[in-house]
């Protein structure tokens, strides 16, 4: 065994044909399509909103820190809730949860409840990502896993090429409501497809959730998410300005933004992809060298911003920076040992942490008076940050290691 993967504990991927795969990972990801349109279709509709509850736009602003907030609570939690269902009834249950959040949202009849409803949605994000990919493994042969992870959250990086400006643009030319409505319908679509072509027992193993808790609360676990919280701050902290910076630094009409974000939509895509590939390839590793990867492209995107020919394949590189995410998610599974569930979910608790720490340095640098593409620089501190963290990480990886070889001698 290398270091670069742990021997996982799911058990062998079910005999499914590879087009029975092929539909099951579509779900899947059609779920993370859903979940993505949702999450960011606020920054989109952020001027319609205000005039809908007669609130000034950085209150509505709340209301995306609210479903980040649910996120990071609902992940962890619902995991342990969930723990003795099957996971295709759990999938089921979370994805129906979000379609009742979202259709509650759209029904909000003031700002106060509008705040609530997207609390509670945002509580099924990270399970069902956990979940999912949980899943996605499990149906997947052993050398194929990376890449199927990457699969179903490719759903998420889609939302923002497609879903998002789809859903603008109605919400735009009808009403906000109709965006999550919108959400609400894919959601259900979502589930009833997962009920059609996941195959009931799917031989996943019960968890204990005793058992989860004290696997999830070791060292390999935590480190690993640590290095989401903070080595993918960085993107979040670039993205979240990225409007005023193509505006105000770039020297584009406010027209050019919608170009930007599809932009950042195909890196996004590009790395969801790349980060399968890479863990399948490298194991554990392959978070390292992305996390590098970081660090060099944010330093470069304060000079790359001044024209427009260079800012648009500094967006797509820095959209790139999501192979992270399946890399982790991946690398969760062969660590967490019986908290598979649990692990999993907290993993997007751990990347909306990403998304509330980010902006918030960003936003002190730009208020300090360091101008808009320092945030650029914010942002590759942040990945040599995730690059430490990896450090340890990979230390007790050895330690453990030698340890195992020891009791096995």
């Amino acid at each position: 065994m290398t270091l670069t993967q742990s021997a996982p504990i799911t058990t062998p991927h079910a005999p499914l044909s590879p087009r029975q795969v092929m539909w099951v990972i579509f779900a899947l990801a059609m779920g993370g399509f859903a979940i993505g349109t949702s999450e960011f279709v606020v920054m989109g509709l952020i001027s319609e909103i205000a005039r809908g509850f007669g609130v000034s736009e950085p209150q509505v602003g709340h209301v995306v820190s609210a479903y980040a907030l649910g996120v990071v609570v609902g992940a962890p939690l619902l995991a342990i809730l969930g723990a003795r269902l099957r996971r295709r009834t759990l999938l089921l249950v979370l994805m129906g949860f979000y379609a009742l959040g979202n259709l509650a949202s759209a029904l909000s009849p003031n700002y106060q409840t509008m705040l609530l409803f997207r609390f509670i949605a945002g509580l099924p994000h990270g399970a069902y990502f956990g979940v999912a990919a949980l899943v996605a493994a499990h149906i997947s042969p052993p050398s194929q896993r990376g890449a199927a992870v990457g699969r179903v959250m490719l759903g998420l990086s889609v939302a923002l090429l497609i879903g998002n400006p789809l859903a603008t643009w109605l919400g735009q030319m009808l009403s906000w409501r109709y965006a999550f409505g919108l959400v609400s319908v894919i959601a259900i679509a979502t589930a009833l497809m997962t009920a059609r072509v996941l195959p009931s027992g799917m031989g996943a193993p019960r968890a204990d959730a005793l058992a989860e808790l004290r696997d999830f609360n070791r060292a390999p676990v935590w480190l690993s998410l640590g290095i989401g919280a903070i080595g993918f701050a960085g993107m979040f902290c670039v993205f979240s300005y990225l409007s005023p910076t193509l505006v105000q630094v770039t020297g584009m009409p406010r027209s050019f933004i919608p170009i930007g974000l599809i932009a950042f939509g195909i890196g996004g895509i590009l790395g969801t992809l790349a980060g399968g590939w890479l863990f399948d390839r490298y194991g554990f590793r392959a978070a390292a060298m992305v996390l590098v990867w970081s660090a060099l492209l944010l330093l470069v995107f304060p000079l790359a911003a001044h024209a427009w020919w260079t800012v648009l394949p500094a967006i797509v590189a820095v959209g790139t920076m999501g192979a992270l995410a399946p890399i982790l998610q991946s690398h969760l599974m062969d660590v967490a040992r019986s908290a598979q569930t649990l692990a999993a979910a907290s993993n997007h608790s751990a990347f909306n942490a990403a998304n509330a720490f980010g902006p918030w340095l960003g936003g002190m640098a730009i208020t300090a008076g360091y101008g808009w593409t320092s945030t650029g620089y914010v942002g590759a501190a942040t990945a040599v940050g995730g690059l430490l963290v990896y450090a340890l990480a990979r230390r007790e990886q050895r330690a453990q290691l030698a340890s195992d070889t020891v009791a096995a001698g």
